[in-house]
C-alpha cells in the first residue's frame, strides 16, 4: 500500500509538471521624456542610465518592437508575443536626436517619438527642428502626434465651455496630423495625450475619428486594453531604477471590462469619497482574489471589497483625494507566471478647493 502511495504521489508531481503553463500575452509600452543630465530630474535620466535600460531589455529575453506592429496586433486580436516592449517619447526635446537616437540605434531598436508641431514651428530652443526630425524619420523613427501645442484637453480656460475646448482641442489635434504628414510623410493617428489628461467623452470622440490614445498612468497592455486609453508606464526619475522597472517590464495586464475603462475622471476638490468611480469591473483569471493590492496617491494602501460573484472590486477610499493628477495603481500576482504581477492602474484630476485648476 505504501509502495502505491509513493507511486501516486510521484505520478500525481509529475503531471503537474508536465501541465503547460497558461502563456502570458503582455505588452508594456514605456514613456521617456529627456535623455540628459542637464534637464528637469523629473523628466529625465542620463545618457548611461537609458543604456542600462536597453541593456536590461537586450540580456533578459525582450522583444522590442515598433508601436505600429503592437497597435495592429491589438486592433485584429492578434496574440501578443510575452515580453514584448514598446519605447516611446513625449515632447520632442533636443536631447532624444542628441543623445536617445545614437544609443538606440547602437541597439537597433524602434521607437516613437511624439511631437508637438506648434513647438517645432516656433523654433523654441531645446524642441527638434523639422531638420532633425526628418533625419529621425527617415532613420525609421514613428513620429506622432502629442497636440499641436501640448494643452491639456481637460483644462478649459475661463470664458469657453468644456464642449468648445474640446472641440478647439480636436480641431487642431487634426491639424497636427496634416502637418505631420506634410512635413514627415507620417500619419498614424496615434495620440499621446498631453499631461496624460482626459475623460470618457473626450475619450468617445476620439474613437470616431479612429485615433489610438495613449496615456501617461501605469499598466501594461493586453487585447482587451481600450484603445482610447492605452497604458504606458513612465521610465524617468524617480521611476528609472532597474528593480523596480523589472517588475513593471514583467508585469500583466488584468481582464478589465470595458465600462471600467471609461470612469469619471474629472474630481471636484469636495467630492465625498463614498462618490468617486471606484468600483473596477474585472475578470478573476490568474490570480487570488485575496492578494489583490490596491494604492491611492497620498493615501497609501486601501482596502477593497469584493462583490460577492467576485466580478467587481470596490476601492474602500476613506479620505478625500488631494488637489492634482491621482491614481490608484492595483496589482495582484500571478499563479501561472510566479514573480509577475497584473498591474492596473486608475486615474483621477482633482481640482482646486475654489473649482480652479492645479499648474501643469
Amino acid at each position: 500500500m505504501k509502495l502505491l502511495k509513493s507511486f501516486i504521489h510521484r505520478l500525481i508531481v509529475t503531471l503537474l509538471i508536465l501541465l503547460p503553463v497558461a502563456s502570458a500575452q503582455a505588452a508594456v509600452i514605456l514613456v521617456y521624456h529627456h535623455v540628459s543630465e542637464d534637464t528637469p530630474v523629473s523628466t529625465s535620466l542620463s545618457p548611461a542610465q537609458f543604456t542600462r535600460h536597453l541593456t536590461y531589455l537586450r540580456d533578459h529575453g525582450f522583444t522590442v518592437i515598433p508601436l505600429n506592429e503592437l497597435v495592429d496586433n491589438l486592433k485584429a486580436g492578434k496574440k501578443i508575443a510575452d515580453k514584448t516592449v514598446v519605447i516611446t517619447f513625449d515632447d520632442g526635446y533636443t536631447d532624444i536626436y542628441e543623445q536617445a537616437h545614437p544609443i538606440l540605434k547602437e541597439f537597433d531598436y524602434p521607437y516613437t517619438l511624439f511631437i508637438n508641431p506648434g513647438k517645432v514651428a516656433k523654433q523654441k530652443s531645446g524642441y527638434l527642428t523639422w531638420a532633425q526630425l526628418k533625419v529621425m524619420s527617415d532613420d525609421g523613427v514613428l513620429i506622432a502626434n502629442h497636440g499641436l501645442h501640448h494643452d491639456s484637453l481637460i483644462k478649459t480656460p475661463a470664458g469657453m465651455t468644456n464642449q468648445s475646448w474640446v472641440a478647439e482641442k480636436i480641431k487642431q489635434l487634426q491639424e497636427s496630423e496634416q502637418i505631420l504628414k506634410e512635413k514627415l510623410g507620417q500619419s498614424w493617428k496615434y495620440f499621446a495625450l498631453p499631461y496624460g489628461e482626459y475623460h470618457a467623452d473626450i475619450q468617445q470622440q476620439l474613437q470616431a475619428l479612429d485615433y489610438v490614445v495613449f496615456t501617461q498612468q501605469s499598466g501594461a497592455v493586453g487585447l482587451n486594453t481600450d484603445l482610447t486609453a492605452v497604458p504606458r508606464f513612465p521610465a524617468s526619475q524617480p521611476y528609472d531604477k532597474l528593480k523596480p522597472l523589472a517588475t513593471k517590464l514583467n508585469s500583466l495586464p488584468f481582464n478589465i471590462a470595458s465600462d471600467s475603462q471609461r470612469s469619471d475622471t474629472i474630481v471636484a476638490a469636495s467630492t465625498d469619497p463614498e462618490e468617486l468611480d471606484k468600483i473596477i469591473h474585472l475578470s478573476v483569471d490568474d490570480f487570488s482574489p485575496s492578494q489583490l493590492s490596491c494604492f491611492v496617491s497620498g493615501q497609501g494602501r486601501v482596502d477593497v471589497k469584493w462583490a460577492e460573484d467576485k466580478s467587481a472590486v470596490n476601492l474602500l477610499i476613506k479620505q478625500p483625494l488631494t488637489t492634482g493628477r491621482v491614481r490608484a495603481n492595483c496589482t495582484a500576482p500571478s499563479i501561472n507566471n510566479p514573480g509577475r504581477y497584473y498591474w492596473y492602474s486608475r486615474p483621477w484630476f482633482v481640482k482646486k478647493a475654489d473649482g480652479s485648476w492645479y499648474s501643469d
